[in-house]
């Protein structure tokens, strides 16, 4: 295990190059892994698994979508395609992929076939951070560990494909046959990681709420709003709005700012960006930090938990959120979006690829 050194403060990591693919293949050989769910985590990683040697099942309920996505992706019914229950019969890992809210219904099946040596996996911290509101509480016998890539199973996958990793957190929750911390780093680099870094389950539940409702999604989009919305009062048109708001950012900037960092993207821009990205950066910071502080708040209090909890399980939340998703989606922003994008001259070849 390497150290990394941020300041005064050293962080454990794992590297593909102290712990490579053939050590994880020989150290799981003889496990079958279950993959519980096959929607968003699951594709990716069960895919990943497979191509990299591993002996893969996925356990996905009949009739659904997903399990109609599985058998396209070439899982065969009653070979390495099963329902949930069958999966976690075989699997001596059960890779726990569902949904926060699918994962508390199909517990009661999911923990009556964890017999003792077996490892309980998860990619997010939610039902055991939280096992007081999910019931979530595995038995004493069973590793429990966790892998959670840092983007979405689809970005797994497609960066997979393209011969590079995402990075990935890992924790160890109960080590109950002394090898839980390297079942944990061996299917992490099973599934494509980048490299390691150790956390908690605690600390990843907590850092993941507050990056879904902040940088990554809820804010990023709060903001676009904002400046998109203004723009039109100003009289901008849709194209040019769209364009400087999120076109310029997500397909000229952001790249840079992964390859190289914001320093960077400070010192390669006009002199007139310069002054103003610095002046302003403080005052965005300032106007926003109470806000990231009553996020953490109601993320560490357990508030944003249930209330995931209470609307998630409601049977009617498919049709509530396409609702929501609809409002999203037929916004004039994002109808400007999808002109503009349809406009790229790779548009159509990603398209086909995706």
């Amino acid at each position: 295990m390497a150290k990394l050194k941020f300041g005064n403060v050293e962080e454990n990591v794992v590297t593909r190059e102290e712990f490579p693919l053939k050590k994880a293949q020989d150290f799981l050989q003889k496990e079958t892994i279950a993959i519980i769910g096959y929607g968003v985590q699951g594709p990716g990683q069960a895919l990943n698994l497979r191509d990299n040697g591993f002996n893969v099942i996925v356990g996905q309920r009949q009739p659904s979508k997903s399990w109609e996505k599985a058998k396209k992706d070439g899982f065969v019914p009653g070979e390495t395609l099963f329902d949930i229950e069958t999966a976690c019969k075989r699997g001596t890992i059960i890779m726990y992929l569902l949904s926060d809210a699918a994962q508390i219904a199909a517990w009661p099946t999911v923990k009556k076939h964890l017999t003792a040596g077996k490892a309980l996996y998860f990619s997010h911290g939610f039902g055991i951070t939280y096992k007081e509101r999910t019931q979530i509480v595995p038995p004493s016998d069973v590793d429990v560990i966790l892998v959670a890539p840092k983007g979405s199973g689809t970005s797994l996958r497609r960066m997979f494909l393209q011969k590079r990793g995402l990075n990935s957190s890992y924790a160890v929750f109960q080590n109950a046959t002394g090898h839980a911390e390297q079942r944990a780093i061996a299917l992490g680099i099973g599934v494509g990681s980048g490299y390691l870094f150790e956390t908690t389950f605690k600390k990843e539940v907590f850092s993941d709420l507050t990056g879904e409702r902040g940088t990554l999604m809820g804010a990023i989009q709060g903001i676009f709003e904002a400046q998109f919305n203004e723009l039109r009062k100003r009289g901008h048109s849709p194209s040019e709005a769209f364009n400087e708001t999120v076109e310029e950012l997500t397909q000229s900037l952001m790249p840079l700012v992964a390859e190289n960092g914001m320093d960077w993207m400070y010192a390669n821009c006009s002199t007139t960006a310069q002054r103003g990205a610095l002046d302003w950066k403080n005052k965005f910071r300032d106007a926003v930090a109470p806000v990231f502080k009553d996020l953490y708040d109601s993320v560490a209090s357990g508030n944003e938990a249930q209330r995931s909890i209470d609307s998630n399980s409601q049977p009617d939340y498919r049709e509530k959120l396409e609702v929501e998703l609809d409002e999203l989606r037929n916004s004039e922003m994002w109808q400007a979006g999808k002109t503009v994008r349809s406009l790229r001259p790779e548009f159509v070849k990603i398209k086909e690829k995706v």
